[in-house]
């Protein structure tokens, strides 16, 4: 110990003492290289050589020599084919007592080239069809890094790349539920050393993940972690697009027409969708058709005043005339001119993993959907109707809405109990009425109210009279 060179020494437990132990470790791994080039058989001892060099290192605080030693004891393994080895070293160097965490870190950076595409850092490095060998190897060496950097803050963003190589892995494998869950397990919105780009590509493949597991639930707690002004933001068109691709899956699930009208608004408002006619047309359209599908209130009344404003939709006739149709006082005659096209929509028949089945008539979504804008419709006229009429019998209401009387009263009843309209039906004299009986006190008060209103009026006129009267005469 004497001959080797020491600095910072232990005084007052300030400084740890450092032993320069540089020109030893360099002999050292000439030596066990040339050991392993002689003979692969060899790599045993110079394992063996360089285990006794690693805690020399590591008991005398030569971290820049122990990263060495811990690089060449992986090479070693990796250049004589010894997967077993490999894996060995590695599990043994990394579980030392007191090991740096500079050594950990090495150890960890230098094993990733061999399991994952330097390019983004978390793509599996392709195998040869068939050699199941190397796949196994390469599956082992991925978990035994997961393993490591498991609890290590330094190590967070190599432990989210991993996960995320480990999800591909087992979704390769079929096993999807399984990807799903290991990924979940990487909360890395709380990471700090992972750019906001890559937690948002990070989340968005839990999100898809999820959705293939059908765990819906799961899918719309983890889309609530990234925030949808960080969308917005410059270069982030890609993420956007595919984050409301995929909760277009979700809504489409849910059977929500109005968050599935937002979603493809938000696609059709993106940068990079503009400057492609036909796919701003597609999100568009989308947008118009789950929009006329939505149940009426303010926001979607809102949504359609808006996008009727937008003169793109010029560029679209049967979306214009379609949208102009709900927002004109009119009644609407079924089928619509263009029902046909729009209800060829590959959205409107999609299931709700985002296919479209062999057959439209296989579709139950694209049979939900056309039921709703059948009943939308219907309400859009009963609405209108309750506007010009106070009362109506149900026999002539039915005849204007090309509706049966049974079918009248089930979509009024619906209505009456959602509390978007008021009415009443007296069957034995067939008649439906529309506007509120009110009460002799409430007619009273009006025109007590109306009356004070007019003598208000009377009051104020007189007195500009009287006023420009003594203007005049002087």
């Amino acid at each position: 110990m004497s001959s080797t060179g020491a600095s910072g020494r232990a005084e007052g437990g300030q400084l740890e003492e450092r032993v320069d132990l540089s020109a030893e470790t360099t002999s050292k791994l000439s030596q066990a290289r040339d050991l392993v080039a002689s003979s692969t058989s060899n790599l045993r001892d110079a394992l063996a050589l360089l285990g006794a060099l690693e805690k020399r290192c590591r008991v005398g605080n030569d971290t820049p020599s122990l990263v060495r030693v811990c690089e060449a004891s992986l090479e070693l393994c990796k250049e004589a084919g010894d997967d077993e080895a490999l894996l060995a070293t590695l599990k043994n160097l990394s579980t030392r007592r007191s090991q740096k965490a500079k050594a950990i870190g090495a150890l960890v950076t230098k094993c990733l080239p061999w399991v994952v595409d330097e390019g983004d850092g978390f793509t599996p490095i392709a195998v040869a069809e068939g050699d199941e060998a190397s796949a196994k190897a390469r599956d082992a060496l991925v978990e035994e890094l997961r393993e490591i950097t498991d609890g290590k803050m330094y190590l967070e963003a190599e432990r989210a790349r991993l996960t995320r190589t480990m999800a591909i892995l087992k979704e390769a494998a079929g096993d999807v539920a399984g990807a799903a869950d290991v990924l979940q397990e990487v909360h890395v919105e709380t990471y700090g050393s992972i750019s906001k780009r890559e937690k948002v590509e990070f989340i968005l493949e839990q999100m898809r993940l999820t959705l293939a597991k059908k765990d819906y639930v799961r899918a719309a707690i983890v889309s609530n972690k990234i925030q949808r002004k960080t969308l917005e933001e410059e270069g982030m068109t890609a993420e956007k697009i595919k984050f409301y691709t995929l909760l277009t899956q979700y809504h489409r699930h849910d059977k929500n027409a109005l968050e599935l009208a937002k979603d493809y608004h938000a696609i059709y408002s993106t940068s990079s969708v503009q400057e492609k006619e036909n796919e701003w047309k597609e999100a568009l359209t989308n947008s118009v058709v789950f929009l006329c599908l939505s149940e009426y209130g303010n926001e979607m009344k809102d949504m359609m005043e808006r996008v009727n404003l937008d003169t793109n939709l010029d560029k679209i006739p049967e979306c214009r005339e379609t949208i102009q149709s709900f927002l004109k006082k009119e009644i609407i005659h079924y089928p619509l001119p263009h029902q046909t096209t729009l209800e060829s929509l590959p959205a409107f028949n999609m299931e709700d993993d985002n296919t479209i089945p062999p057959s439209v008539s296989e579709s139950s979504l694209a049979s939900h959907w056309r039921s709703i804008f059948h009943t939308r419709i219907n309400q859009h006229n009963l609405r209108t109707s309750s506007l010009y009429y106070r009362r109506i019998h149900l026999s002539r209401l039915a005849q204007l809405l090309s509706l049966s009387r049974d079918d009248l009263e089930k979509h009024i009843s619906l209505m009456v109990s959602a509390g978007s309209l008021y009415a009443k039906i007296d069957r034995p004299k067939d008649i439906v009425r529309f506007k509120k009986e009110r009460k002799e006190e409430e007619v009273l008060s009006d025109w007590a109210a109306d009356i004070k209103s007019l003598l208000n009026l009377v009051e104020e006129t007189t007195y500009l009279i009287h006023k420009e009267n003594m203007v005049q005469g002087h």
